[in-house]
């Protein structure tokens, strides 16, 4: 099996685990891949195929935004996904669990843009100034990969165990906030289930913003005017199913929740 047809195969597989929710094993040993760059490679190849058959880009997410996780995983930067249309559920809505394999979620603060970013040295003023507003977001994240056995190369080629996302309708613009400072509670069926602050996301969201419009440039997708960015997880991921009720609330951007059936 050549290289190309090594990155085609775990594109397929992958494809066909969320098409059919049936989890697979590591794409990583399976096919042998073990760089950074053929994990993208692999991702790159179900973001064309998504966008020959019609889904819609809007944005990208951000992941391992952790210090400890990009530890775990011996890692020194974050890594990301995409964001399609069909993604987006709305706040309050119920989300069908049957179409997910075995989802966790996280609380994020979303960014969507008002100016694009195209360029591979964007400064942090270019980037405040091309933040539209922000709102709470809930990321739903959910592994092809059997078990969440995943290694780094398994996350990213599965465009970073995204699923669906859902905004919360409380636009808040930038000016005056400190988003280092902004504390997350989740709760899950009215229980407390994680607890986060925008610090855990590399310091700042921000941060993670501008690592990810340099990024977004030098791979030939640049951001653009109108793109929702999910910041990465404020604090730990929590396993959700049918049944489960989630509550996201943010210390000055507001709250967004969804239920699973």
């Amino acid at each position: 099996m050549t290289h190309e047809s090594r990155l085609q195969a775990a594109a397929a597989v992958l494809a066909e685990s969320r098409k059919t929710g049936r989890p697979c094993c590591r794409i990583s040993e399976r096919f042998g891949i073990q760089s950074l760059a053929d994990a993208y490679a692999v991702q790159e190849l179900n973001t064309k195929a998504a966008l020959a058959q019609g889904r819609r880009l809007v944005g990208r997410k951000i992941g391992l935004t952790s210090l400890a996780v990009q530890q775990q995983l011996g890692v020194d930067q974050p890594d990301f996904g995409m964001l399609f249309a069909d993604m987006e559920r709305r706040d309050g809505e119920a989300i069908d669990s049957r179409r997910l394999i075995q989802p966790k979620a996280e609380g994020e603060i979303a960014f969507v843009l008002g100016r694009d970013l195209p360029d591979a040295d964007a400064t942090l003023g270019e980037l405040v100034n091309a933040v539209e507003f922000v709102l709470p977001a809930l990321e739903i994240v959910d592994s092809a990969i059997e078990d969440w056995k995943i290694t780094l190369v398994d996350t990213v080629a599965d465009n970073a165990s995204s699923a669906l996302y859902v905004l919360g309708r409380t636009p808040t613009r930038l000016h005056g906030l400190d988003l280092a400072l902004e504390g997350m509670v989740l709760e899950k069926n009215g229980a407390q289930a994680a607890i986060g602050v925008g610090a855990a996301c590399l310091g700042n969201p921000l941060e993670a913003c501008l690592w990810l419009a340099r990024t977004m440039a030098e791979v030939g997708r640049p951001l653009q005017a109108g793109d929702v960015l999910l910041s990465g997880a404020l604090g730990p991921m929590v396993p959700v199913a049918a049944g489960d009720s989630l509550r996201l609330r943010l210390t000055r951007l507001g709250e967004v929740s969804c239920r699973f059936v």
